[in-house]
């Protein structure tokens, strides 16, 4: 096993998602289909693995499936890495990649937290059937001053928008009830917002809508196993190092309702000697996130042939020179 101290394996979140995510893993792996696609399909009596690399779109857009699809393919990346001897110095996961990272630093059995993140998405987007929701990201502005337009808006209506994420210095994620999202939209682009992207997502993440089910979910987090990590871990959650089973498992809780301070979780990281990020799982957004977020750090991706060798190709180097 070799393990590269200055590396940060991160984990995506919902958003990463697209059909055929995944398919180069099972052709370099084919057991993998019976070690973890075909488990997955029984667990969750749904055919996650055909809609994973088929989709359709639509389907996959469906936060219910969203989350355990997204998470599945984080874990089998992170599952070839790891037979190749592929260790982090330290790992962390974006809102819903968080689950993905616990399984990575041995906290959380990845059965376990295959069934935790389909109820997630089950109970989030249950959320947007009784409170209709929506989320946007504002782009040039700073958080400070999202916040403020925020605070305005829910005092002068009386309607929920909050901060969801702070992603990176100059881009937010705001959520809540549609209208308010909305009339934040039109204030961010009055005081100098560069744009405002609305978020092809099911539910109103990461705001007080969610606290609607928070007790429900924490019901579920409390009939699981949770060990401490054998390697660090930075909460999203927090922005701060997890250290116990427990505290891994209150951050999910909160998770639900809390913002994602990825801009913080980054930079801690880097502060703690790391210079490489490793974006374990479907997509690239992530690692131009913390590219953006700290210049200079090198930053790969797995999710397809070419990028997941040059990862494994550092990984031997690093092996060699030690």
């Amino acid at each position: 096993m070799s393990t590269v101290s200055t590396t940060a394996f991160v984990f995506p979140g919902q958003g990463s998602q697209y059909p055929g995510m995944g398919r180069h893993l099972l052709d370099l792996r084919p057991d993998l289909l019976d070690g973890y696609y075909r488990d997955a399909d029984e667990i969750l009596g749904i055919p996650l693995s055909a809609l994973c690399w088929e989709g359709p779109a639509d389907a996959l857009r469906d936060t219910a499936v969203t989350q355990p699809a997204v998470f599945l393919t984080s874990v089998v990346t992170w599952e070839v890495l790891r037979a190749r001897g592929c260790e982090p110095g330290i790992v962390a996961g974006h809102s819903l990649g968080e689950y993905a990272a616990l399984v990575c630093a041995g906290v959380l059995d990845w059965h376990d937290a295959l069934r935790l993140v389909r109820r997630r998405g089950q109970l989030m987007a249950s959320v947007n059937e009784s409170a209709p929701g929506s989320m946007a990201a504002v782009i040039g502005l700073g958080l400070a001053q999202v916040e403020r337009i925020c605070a305005e808006i829910t005092a002068e209506c009386g309607r929920i928008v909050e901060i969801a994420n702070d992603n990176e210095p100059g881009q937010t994620v705001v959520s809540g009830e549609a209208a308010a999202v909305d009339r934040l939209r039109r204030e961010a682009e009055r005081r100098g917002a560069l744009k405002v992207v609305p978020l092809q997502v099911g539910a109103p993440f990461h705001c007080s809508l969610m606290a609607a089910v928070e007790a429900e979910f924490a019901a579920e987090l409390d009939r699981v196993a949770f060990r401490d990590p054998r390697i660090p871990v930075i909460s999203s959650v927090t922005a701060d190092r997890v250290t116990t089973g427990s505290e891994a498992k209150n951050r999910l809780r909160s998770q639900l309702t809390a913002r994602v301070r990825w801009t913080g979780a980054v930079q801690l990281m880097n502060d703690q000697g790391i210079d490489t990020f490793v974006e374990v799982g479907p997509g690239r957004a992530l690692g131009g996130l913390c590219r953006r977020i700290v210049r200079g750090v090198r930053v790969r991706s797995t999710d397809e042939d070419r990028a997941l060798a040059l990862v494994l190709a550092d990984f031997h180097q690093a092996a060699t020179v030690v």
